[in-house]
């Protein structure tokens, strides 16, 4: 009986091991996202960690402001003096109160329409550098497609009030915003808490509407962010964090109530930074594959969980694949050849790296695998033994016979 006791706990113990990995594997299943939409991308590899429904099209509202943005930055003169229309003047929802010809510098309504949100700033940007609103537009897609890459983005104003064409992703705007990040003055904007506003016609401070920037809902490492809503929208949020070397982007659309839009931002961001960490190899470093040298072109950076186990494993043409324990590739990179007659330094042998079999021999004795063998083992170890002790018994009962 003590040897059927202590299988049993065997089986007890095994089970809340297998239970525990799947629970540690579902983790991404089990966010339990309200928004209908919603990613969180790692900004300096643009890795997607999370998503839901990120490809699907969906109304930003002032989400949009950040392509405005940085669209302005990059094509605009921000000392420029812009001369506010009427059109302006008169556009629906948050403003800056700009008066018809208010003469306001580019980089003024930039900040009023990412931090207070003006969607009065947005049309003055958009008629100084297109002339109009359409063409703006215009303009403002093929900037987004052609330079930051967007799939499914149509934009038909600068500010995102409805419109039923202007339409985006989770993925686009994450990308959008990745690309932003990039760029010292939009960074310093987008993270702003409050400036001293001085208007032709107000007076006052301005403040970020976004709860995690301006510290309202307090989380370390929040560096910028952007909210919207409009009712065919619901609320939508743009936020980026960083803590360490690990740099998040996560965008939520469609949230039906402020505080899900904020919850789910949290989560995303508790999932990257409990989960996933960031690694880098130095520009010019060397490898070899058979009798060919191969060096980095710049210091590569990639993204993985935590927990995996990376090897560098260098193929034919200089092909540099990051191999985690389950023998897949997280992430893959083009190293240049170096000629023969430089002389190489510090190289890595591929000789070094390990082969397709111990790579499926370690994925064999992963944690997951070695815990379902084991069981099985326990199973088969407990059915021989209750085997045994019933023939001991039948035996028995016959000697006494």
């Amino acid at each position: 009986m003590r040897k059927i006791a202590w299988m049993m706990t065997l089986i007890v113990t095994m089970n809340a091991v297998l239970v525990s990995t799947a629970q540690a594997d579902s983790r991404e299943e089990s966010l339990q996202i309200k928004s209908d939409s919603a990613i969180v991308m790692e900004a300096s590899t643009g890795k997607v960690l999370y998503e839901k429904h990120a490809k699907e099209p969906m109304y930003p509202a002032s989400l949009t402001k950040i392509a405005t943005a940085i669209y302005a930055i990059e094509n605009g003169k921000l000392d420029d003096i812009v001369t506010v229309s009427g059109n302006a003047r008169k556009v629906d929802g948050t403003t800056v109160f700009l008066e018809k010809g208010e003469k306001v510098r580019l980089k003024k309504l930039i900040q009023g329409l990412l931090i207070n949100s003006g969607n009065d700033a947005g049309i003055a940007i958009a008629e100084h550098l297109s002339g109009d609103v359409k063409s703006f537009a215009k303009d403002l897609n093929i900037y987004l497609k052609e330079v930051i890459g967007t799939e499914q983005t149509n934009f038909e104003n600068p500010h995102g009030l409805f419109d039923e064409n202007h339409v985006t992703t989770a993925e686009d705007l994450a990308k959008i915003t990745q690309y932003a990040m990039k760029n010292d003055v939009f960074m310093d904007i987008f993270s702003t808490k409050e400036m001293d506003w001085h208007g032709k016609t107000w007076d006052t401070t301005i403040q970020t509407h976004h709860k995690l920037v301006k510290e309202e809902i307090p989380y370390k490492g929040v560096t910028g962010g952007k909210n919207g809503f409009v009712s065919q929208s619901g609320y939508t949020l743009a936020t980026t964090a960083e803590r360490d070397d690990l740099k998040l982007i996560t965008v939520t659309l469609k949230s039906n109530v402020v505080e899900d839009a904020y919850n789910d931002t949290i989560k995303l961001l508790d999932y990257g930074f409990e989960n996933f960490t960031t690694s880098s190899i130095p520009k010019g470093t060397t490898f070899t594959f058979e009798d060919q040298q191969y060096a980095t072109p710049e210091k590569i950076v990639y993204t993985h969980a935590q927990n995996d186990k990376l090897v560098e494993k260098v193929e034919v043409n200089g092909v540099l694949k990051m191999m985690n324990q389950d023998g897949e590739a997280v992430d893959t990179f083009q190293l240049d050849e170096i000629k023969k007659d430089k002389p190489a330094v510090a190289a890595r042998s591929s000789e070094n790296q390990p082969s397709a079999a111990s790579i499926v021999m370690e994925r064999f004795f992963s944690s997951t695998y070695l815990s379902i063998v084991f069981f099985i083992g326990v199973i088969t170890i407990f059915y021989f033994q209750v085997r045994k002790l019933r023939i001991t018994r039948r035996n028995r009962d016959k000697f006494y016979f």
